[in-house]
């Protein structure tokens, strides 16, 4: 067994927001007592989250730059999050490289997309494409989205100027996901939290390893390991081993990347429990295998351009 983890650290997948803007309709106080999402109440979350809050969650990690992955901002207002992360101080990292949020079916999408891409700091796209039959639990709209040809087209353009996708989804759309993925061999897919397997019965599960297994196949998709207390609120390390190790048994360590996803993630751990656990279970893996969970990975898709020997004060330059 080789010892924990104490390189260099990418988190490629993390929020920020300030709730003064008014531009997160997901994160307003709902008008109803339930407000219960797939992944439980989110009113621990209901609070600005800035670089500062980040820094300071983060702050025993050995985070050198990570990737902010859209978190919701309103459609009403296109290209907003992009230019409000400019705005940011982003001199230790944080926010190195963004995820945009475009529609891709919209009838605007192209547009959005080019204005996007035309940023340095953006290098991907993600638009969720998660549906539930409990309209409570849906991220998406509607059911088949990675089917619509329209929505397949703002993918191809993405791809065309060079943009990964972020895939976001549960794992009865994993078939789906699979055709999509195998008709765009060029786009770079990276599936997000652990392929969210929310179902914990022994069927739902089933299908969750199953889909993921099928999924990864497929050489242009990565995964993040990414929340995975999600779906697991009373979690112990040998839960979460169970669905990391099967992660990695799918991806192998070169397409797959530890994250955050917080403040998400702060509803059922705090960073530094989340990130040990990271670590304890990692460290069955070789020095290069962790070194491509924790970092090289990320590093290679977001296009960060970092050394392991950098520090966090060099990412601020990336």
């Amino acid at each position: 067994m080789s010892s924990a983890y104490v390189g260099p650290v990418i988190d490629p997948h993390h929020h920020l927001w300030d709730l003064s803007l008014g531009r997160h309709p997901w994160l307003a106080p709902p008008e109803a007592a339930d407000e219960e999402m797939v992944f439980g109440s989110i009113a621990p979350i209901r609070r600005d989250y800035g670089v500062g809050e980040y820094l300071w969650d983060a702050a025993r990690q050995n985070i050198v730059a990570t990737v902010h992955v859209e978190a919701g901002w309103s459609d009403d207002f296109p290209l907003e999050e992009t230019r409000w992360l400019d705005s940011l101080d982003r001199r230790f990292g944080v926010a190195a490289r963004y995820v945009a949020r475009v529609p891709l079916a919209g009838a605007d999408a192209q547009r959005l997309v080019e204005r996007e891409a035309a940023n340095p700091a953006v290098v991907g796209i993600r638009d969720i494409v998660s549906w539930h039959p409990d309209p409570a639990k849906s991220f998406a709209s509607r059911e088949g989205m990675m089917s619509d040809p329209r929505w397949r087209e703002g993918l191809s353009r993405a791809t065309e100027l060079g943009l990964s996708f972020d895939l976001m989804l549960f794992p009865w759309q994993m078939g789906e996901a699979a055709r999509l993925v195998a008709d765009h061999p060029d786009t770079q897919f990276v599936l997000n939290h652990c392929g969210s397997p929310v179902d914990r019965s022994e069927e739902g599960l089933a299908l969750w390893r199953n889909g993921l297994s099928e999924l990864s196949s497929a050489p242009n998709i990565a995964i993040k390991i990414s929340d995975p207390v999600a779906y697991d609120h009373h979690w112990t390390v040998d839960s979460l081993r169970m669905v990391i190790d099967h992660c990695i048994a799918c991806f192998g360590p070169q397409r797959a990347m530890f994250a955050s996803d917080f403040p998400v993630a702060g509803l059922h751990a705090d960073f530094d429990a989340l990130y040990g656990a990271f670590r304890t279970i990692a460290a069955s893996h070789s020095h290069d295998e962790q070194e491509a969970l924790f970092f090289s990975t990320a590093n290679r898709i977001y296009r960060l351009g970092l050394s392991p020997s950098q520090t966090s004060q060099d990412a601020s330059h990336v």
